[in-house]
């Protein structure tokens, strides 16, 4: 597939882009070299390849799930208007 000048000035109209002419025809070309690009990664037969998730095969580091806050819960509920069985109450705003 091949951009023509009409259909790259098209886009960039669409995007809110001016181009010149001059600037026209070299995006063009690297327009036409990315659609070969994805032309040639297409012709390349995938069946039977699982796709990746990473194209290395790295493991995420992670941290051990500790808490780094004290449990303040009693003395934000002793603080609140309304509380019931642990649960804040609140007015009702929907009929």
């Amino acid at each position: 597939m091949s951009l023509s000048i009409e259909q790259v000035m098209r886009v960039a109209g669409l995007a809110r882009i001016e181009l010149a002419d001059d600037e026209a025809e070299a995006t063009r070309a690297k327009l036409n070299s990315i659609l070969q690009l994805i032309e040639q990664l297409q012709a390349v037969d995938t069946r039977g390849i699982e796709p990746m998730s990473h194209p290395q095969d790295v493991a995420q580091r992670l941290r051990d799930d500790v808490a780094t806050e004290c449990d303040a819960r009693d003395a934000f509920q002793a603080i609140a208007p309304r509380t019931e069985n642990g649960l804040y109450l609140v007015p009702k705003v929907i009929e």
